[in-house]
């Protein structure tokens, strides 16, 4: 009975909050216009637009040549100006998909108006959006800042797979199918990442490191995360009109046949 009693006791004790705690954000009157799909997916969109923030700032430490090509004069100027950039690219209408090259990323995007738009507010993207500028930033001959590309592409493509939004509403639908395909779209861009070598044979970008007794897998760990949220928010996507249909059949039948009985 004393074991049980303090087993209870253990169990109803608060957790542990030395690594940090949980935060309730306020509610906010437009969440009013959310579904709970919606929330998740806004949600997720946010904590990966950190992500690669977080990985911007990670690369920039590890390759400090690359912010010296955009002129800001420092680290932490160049990433307020990628923050800038990233903030810009829900607003902007889509393009149509460009044609990438084989091995690239190929995940389709949505729609398009007749006018081309502008693109990210890159200049060495040329214009180019989504898996098109996240294959020109991956290619062996840019020559531009590769950070801010890789990260501006990305989070490009990861809009561009919302339907060109950050925050979604009840107006707004998600596919799965581009949510699904920009996951597999981050790994390949992990690996072209990893696995191209320059003239010299050096990578195009220093990241994860394991080389003796120095261990080095932050960067691996945060795109891991932004895949996984990616699939969760894909697979709450297809579960939605899943549980739609049986909340039917449910319903359906039990309006017919779970009826309570009179008792007098």
């Amino acid at each position: 009975m004393l074991l049980a009693a303090l087993m209870l006791t253990a169990c109803s004790a608060p957790a542990p909050t030395t690594r940090g705690e949980t935060q309730v954000a306020p509610i906010r009157p437009p969440e009013l216009a959310q579904s709970d799909v919606n929330r998740m997916a806004t949600l997720g969109m946010r904590d990966n637009l950190d992500s690669l923030l977080r990985i911007a700032d990670k690369l920039y430490r590890r390759n400090p040549a690359e912010w010296r090509k955009g002129g800001t004069g420092s680290r932490e100027a160049a990433l307020a100006q990628l923050r800038k950039a990233m903030d810009s690219l829900s607003s902007q209408p889509l393009q149509p998909v460009q044609s990438a090259d084989s091995g690239q990323p190929v995940a389709p995007a949505q729609s398009a108006p007749s006018t081309p738009p502008a693109g990210p507010a890159a200049p060495q993207l040329q214009g180019k959006r989504d898996i098109a500028a996240l294959s020109l930033a991956l290619s062996l001959d840019f020559t531009g800042d590769r950070v801010a590309a890789f990260v501006l592409a990305s989070a490009d493509m990861l809009i561009t797979a919302h339907g060109g939004k950050a925050q979604l509403y009840l107006i707004d639908s998600l596919d799965a199918q581009y949510l699904y395909n920009a996951a597999r779209n981050i790994e390949i861009a992990v690996w072209l990442l990893s696995s191209r070598r320059t003239a010299t044979g050096q990578p195009l970008l220093l990241a994860d490191e394991i080389t003796g007794p120095e261990r080095n897998l932050s960067f691996e760990r945060e795109f891991g995360k932004i895949i996984g949220r990616l699939d969760l928010v894909a697979e709450m996507a297809t579960e939605k009109y899943r549980r739609a249909v049986i909340s039917y059949v449910q319903n359906l039948v039990g309006g017919t046949f779970l009826q309570f009985l009179p008792v007098r």
